[in-house]
Order: C-alpha cells, then structure tokens, then sequence
C-alpha cells in the first residue's frame, strides 16, 4: 500500500489538460471546450450533466502564450458561477428561475468583492503600515511587500473561517476528491474510489496554487509598474494619486494572471524543475487548506465526473458505481 501511494502521488506517467473544481454536492470536469458535472442529490443519486465550456479565447490572438491567462481566468470564473447554480439545482432537485440573470449579477459581485478584497483593503493595509513607520511609500518597495502579506494572509485566514460551515467543508472536500481522481488517473492506475483514495490532494494546476502565483507576482510588478505613473503632475495630489494607483492595480491583474498562467502550467508539465518546484511550493501547501479529505461516496461522484469528462477510449480505465445522465431537456439515462 505505502508503495501505491508514492507511486500515485510523486511518479505521475503523464500529465493531461483535465481541470475541475467542486460545486455543491459534487464537482465538474472539464475537457478542453466540454465540461460534465457529477452531483450526487438528497436521495444519494448521483446525477450527470454535460455542457459546452463558455469560452472568450475562442479568437486566435487570445490563445497566444502570456495572453491568454486573463482570458482563461474569466472564462472559469463565468463557467464555475454557472455550475456552482446549476449543481444547487441538481443537489436539491429544484427549478431556479430567471437563472441567466442571476448568473450575471453572480458574475459582477464576484469580480466587485475581488476588487474590494484584494486591490482595495490591502492597499489600505498597506497605508497603515506606512503611518505607523513600519512600511514605505507607494513609491517604495516595502509598500507592496506589505500589500501582497495582507491579500496572503486574508487568503489563507478566509479559507480556513470557511471551512468551518458544513456545506463549505464538503466542497472543499469535493476540492480534494477533484485532486485525488486526477491523480489517480495520471498515474496510470484503474481509475475506481478506493485507488483514489490513496493518491494526493494537491496538485499544481490548481487554482489555488493560481492564485498564490498570482499574489506574489503582484509584488513585484506593483513595485515595478506603479512608481512610473507616478512622475504624472496630477498625481501630486494624494487622493487623486492613491484612486489612480488602486485602478492601475486592477488593470495590472491583466498582465499578472497572465504571467501566472504561463508559470503554473509549466510548473504542472515540468516537474523536475528545482525552480518551478520552489515557487510552486506555497501554492501546493495552501492547498492544505483549500482541500479536505474526502470520503468513499464523494470519490465515487469525482470518479464519475472525470469518467465523462475524458474521450470514449479512455473509459474503460474507470470503475464506477451507478448513475444517471441527464440529457439536455433533463431527461435521464442511466449508466
């Protein structure tokens, strides 16, 4: 057993392109422009979905390495909002109306609660530290050291206050169980719930280990980029010069996301680089947090979901336990 688990977690015989992420009572899969959804309801069914991947790099250009970061990180926010709805439906066998709507008001209270979160507060955090003669100006670098501590810490303190709330517990559970049949299935064992539960539940394509590059990467671009707006006259003028600063900042998670993009993947094909493994270091142990352990029955669902995310030569390498496909006019089959 000791053998299966290095095995499964350290000698990966290839890596793939699959990505997921949990939702409520389950988790999706997602296979280039298809997504499945696996969601297991109030009566123990486990009910599957499949729906195109809402896609904005469908242009050339935005496919272009070191574009195509910012693209992708929307694109999954707007898909992952959709799902997260759509699962709650599933979960609790209930019709949502005026679903698109809600949908998009989802989509703009997330990036609003962003902004406030990690460009605004810690911009203020930052401040403060400059008041009390701990920290420089925006100017200096030691600015932005402390700008990047603040939106790391209230990452790491805001994931582990949620993980508190039962229903947060099991999607971060899912989280784990989305890592676990990956890796599984990367390794080249029979894909079943028991196999998977042996294998790790952190990974480096995931998006919290993104989210990491992405905070350290802020550093030192915001230390780079933000003293030469500064040399403008009408930024002499403190209000005007800190509002200017927090909006360039959010211009800057364009290029930053996008520089993230490029190294997580690279860090996820390259694993025997020293380097990459340093940086994807603290990424992989926020996941420690970002991921709980599952059960059997959620791995049973994870397991199911990748089965249907992947091509049909590849799905005699699952074993799975019953379930429903539900087609588009959410009629059933089962499986």
């Amino acid at each position: 057993m000791h053998f299966l688990v290095f095995f499964c977690t350290v000698l990966a015989k290839f890596t793939t392109h699959i990505g997921g992420q949990a939702v409520m009572g389950g988790l999706i899969m997602r296979s280039y422009g298809l997504y499945a959804m696996a969601v297991r309801n109030e009566k123990g069914e486990i009910l599957v979905e499949h729906h195109t991947w809402f896609s904005l790099s469908k242009s050339k250009i935005l496919q272009k390495n070191f574009v195509r970061g910012f693209p992708v990180l929307l694109e999954t926010l707007v898909n992952g909002i959709k799902a997260l709805n759509r699962s709650a439906e599933l979960a609790e066998s209930v019709q949502h109306q005026n679903q698109y709507w809600k949908n998009l008001a989802s989509f703009f209270l997330a990036l609003a609660a962003a902004a406030m979160l990690f460009v605004v507060m810690p911009h203020f955090f930052a401040l403060a530290m400059e008041y009390f003669g701990i920290g420089g100006t925006v100017n200096d670098f030691s600015f932005h050291v402390w700008d990047g501590i603040f939106k790391i810490m209230l990452f790491g303190t805001y994931i582990s206050l949620i993980s508190f709330i039962p229903d947060i517990k099991t999607v971060l559970q899912y989280h784990g169980a989305e890592h676990k049949v990956i890796a599984c299935y990367e390794s080249g064992m029979t894909v079943n719930a028991q196999n998977a539960k042996l294998c790790t539940r952190l990974h480096p394509r995931c998006g919290t280990s993104f989210i990491i590059f992405v905070l350290f990467l802020a550093i030192i671009m915001h230390s780079i980029f933000v003293p030469l707006i500064l040399f403008f006259p009408l930024l002499k003028n403190s209000d005007i010069m800190h509002g200017v600063v927090l909006l360039f900042k959010i211009v800057l998670i364009i290029p930053v996301s996008a520089f993230a993009y490029e190294l997580i993947r690279a860090a996820a094909k390259k694993t025997d680089n020293l380097f990459l493994k340093l940086l994807s270091y603290p990424g992989l142990m926020m996941q420690y947090l970002s991921t709980k352990e599952p059960d059997i029955a959620q791995l049973e669902v994870a397991v199911i979901a990748l089965k249907e995310a992947v091509s049909e030569n590849q799905k005699h390498l699952f074993e799975t336990v019953p379930y429903t496909i539900l087609d588009k006019n959410y009629g059933d089959t089962s499986a």
